[in-house]
C-alpha cells in the first residue's frame, strides 16, 4: 500500500469510527461535558501510530511551524484549549469522554476494565453498569490502525507524540494514549 493509500485508509477509518460514536454521543448526551476548549482528557505525551501523524504532516503542515501548546496539556491546543487539528485529530482523540471498555490480562485471564473522563461520570448511571453496547470498545480500531502501520515504511509499531511533530518542540518521553488519559 502506498503512502497515499495509506492517508487513504486512515481517513476513512476516522468518519467509520465518527459514525460508531455518533449513537454513543447522543445515547450518552446529558452526560458528556465535552464541548469546544474542554480539555480535560487532551493529556501531554499521547503517542499515535506513524500513519496517523502523516495525515496530520499532510494536513496541518504549517501548524507544525507553530510552538506547541505548553507542556502539560496535548501540544496541539490553542491556547483557549481547542484542538488545532480537530477535523483530523488522531482516533484515540474521537473516542474520548465517552465510556470506554477493554480487556486486560491478569493472572492469565482477561478481565474487562471501564473508565471514563471524570468530568463525564456524574449524570448517568455508572460505568460499570452500562451494558457493553453502551461504552466504545477500546481493541479493534487500535488493531486496524496497527495493521496499515505495519505497511507503512516506519514498521509496524512505530508511535510518535504528538509533541514530537513540531519542530520547536522537544518530545519527551512518550505514553501510552490509555494509560496516559485521566483515571487509567
Amino acid at each position: 500500500m502506498s503512502g497515499l493509500d495509506l492517508l487513504a485508509y486512515v481517513d476513512q477509518l476516522h468518519a467509520v469510527v465518527d459514525n460508531i460514536v455518533q449513537p454513543l454521543t447522543r445515547a450518552h448526551g446529558p452526560r458528556l461535558r465535552c464541548a469546544p476548549g474542554c480539555h480535560g482528557c487532551c493529556v501531554d505525551r499521547i503517542t499515535v501510530f506513524e500513519v496517523e501523524a502523516d495525515l496530520l504532516r499532510a494536513r496541518h503542515a504549517a501548524l507544525f511551524d507553530e510552538e506547541p501548546h505548553p507542556e502539560g496539556a496535548c501540544a496541539l491546543l490553542d491556547p483557549a484549549g481547542r484542538c488545532r487539528a480537530y477535523a483530523d485529530r488522531p482516533y484515540v482523540c474521537r473516542t474520548q469522554g465517552l465510556p470506554l471498555r477493554w480487556a486486560e490480562l491478569r493472572g492469565g485471564a482477561a478481565v474487562e476494565r471501564r473508565d471514563i473522563c471524570p468530568l463525564n461520570d456524574e449524570e448517568g448511571p455508572p460505568v460499570r453498569l452500562l451494558t457493553a453496547d453502551a461504552c466504545w470498545t477500546v481493541g479493534p480500531v487500535e488493531q486496524r490502525l496497527a495493521a496499515a502501520q505495519a505497511l507503512h515504511p516506519a514498521g509496524a509499531g512505530a508511535r510518535v507524540p504528538l509533541r514530537a511533530l513540531f519542530r520547536a518542540a522537544d518530545p519527551g518521553p512518550a505514553a501510552d494514549p490509555v494509560t496516559a488519559l485521566p483515571g487509567r
